[in-house]
C-alpha cells in the first residue's frame, strides 16, 4: 500500500483509498460507503474531525457571504445531508435558493428529512446526479460549494470543469476538504488518531470499520493544497487561493469565474 498523494489531475479515478481499482469501479465502491453511513454521516464527521468540521463549515459560509437576495442561487455538490445548504439559507436570511446535488440517494433522503424538520424545504431543491456531468445549463449559479466531497469524485478534473461551466460570470467556487497537515507534531498525532482510532469508532457506531478506513486513506491520497489549487486553475477559475484550518487538517480553496 502507498500513502503517496496524487499530485495531478489523474490518479484519483483509480484510487479507492490505498487500493488501486479498475477504471469505472471507484464510483460504485464509494456509493456503497455512503449508502452504509448516510444516517450517521454527521456523527462520522464529528468522529473524523473531533467536531471541528462544524467550525470549518461555519468559516466556509462566512467566506462565501451569500447575498440576502431571492435571486441568489447556489449549487452545493456532494451535499446530500444538507449541512452546507442549511447554513447558506440561514446566512442569507432564508432568501437564497440552494440546489443540493448528490450522486447518493440515501444521503439525499436524509437531507430532505432534515430540511422538512428545519422548515427550509421551500428554499432547497434536492437533485440526484453526478458531479462529473451536472444536469444544469451553463451559467446557472452564483456560487458552487462542495464540502468533504471532492476527493470521492473519480474524475476530479471533470467535476472542476463542470463547476466552471455552471457558474455565472463573477461566480464563486468554494471547496472545503481534508488536506495536508503542515505541522509535523500535529501530523503524527493526527495519523495515529486516523488510522487507529477512527476505524474502531466507525465499527462501534455503524458496525463496520471499512467505510471509515477508506475515508481515512482517501484523505492521504488527495492532492495537497498547492496541487489542488493548480487543478482548480486548470479548470479555468481565477484568483485561486486556500486557507488552512487547524494546521492543514482541512483547507478551504476558493476561486472566481471571471
Amino acid at each position: 500500500m502507498s500513502e503517496t498523494r496524487i499530485s495531478a489531475a489523474g490518479g484519483m479515478e483509480t484510487s479507492y483509498g490505498f487500493t488501486d481499482v479498475g477504471q469505472g469501479e471507484k464510483q460504485g465502491l464509494v456509493d456503497n460507503v455512503f449508502h452504509g453511513v448516510a444516517r450517521r454521516y454527521d456523527i462520522m464527521n464529528d468522529v473524523m474531525s473531533l467536531g471541528m468540521h462544524r467550525l470549518w463549515k461555519d468559516a466556509m459560509i462566512n467566506a462565501l457571504n451569500p447575498r440576502k437576495d431571492s435571486d441568489y442561487k447556489t449549487l452545493d455538490v456532494a451535499g446530500g445531508t444538507g449541512d452546507i445548504a442549511f447554513r447558506i439559507v440561514e446566512a442569507s436570511d432564508r432568501l437564497a435558493g440552494v440546489t443540493v446535488l448528490d450522486i447518493n440517494g440515501s444521503m439525499l433522503d436524509v437531507g430532505r428529512q432534515r430540511a422538512e424538520k428545519k422548515k427550509l424545504a421551500d428554499r432547497l431543491e434536492f437533485v440526484e446526479a453526478n458531479a462529473e456531468e451536472l444536469p444544469f445549463e451553463d451559467k446557472s449559479f452564483d456560487a458552487y460549494t462542495i464540502a468533504f466531497g471532492i476527493r470521492n469524485v473519480p474524475r476530479i478534473d471533470k467535476a472542476l470543469s463542470e463547476a466552471h461551466r455552471v457558474l455565472r460570470r463573477g461566480g464563486r467556487f468554494l471547496c472545503l476538504e481534508f488536506s495536508d497537515v503542515d505541522m509535523p507534531i500535529m501530523e503524527k498525532v493526527y495519523d495515529a488518531w486516523s488510522f487507529n482510532a477512527i476505524p474502531q469508532f466507525g465499527r462501534a457506531i455503524t458496525g463496520d470499520s471499512e467505510p471509515y478506513r477508506y475515508l481515512v486513506e482517501s484523505i492521504r491520497k488527495f492532492p495537497d493544497q498547492r496541487n489542488f489549487a493548480a487543478m482548480i486553475e486548470a479548470a479555468g477559475l481565477s484568483r485561486v487561493k486556500w486557507t488552512n484550518y487547524t494546521g492543514g487538517i482541512a483547507a478551504l480553496h476558493s476561486g472566481w469565474k471571471l
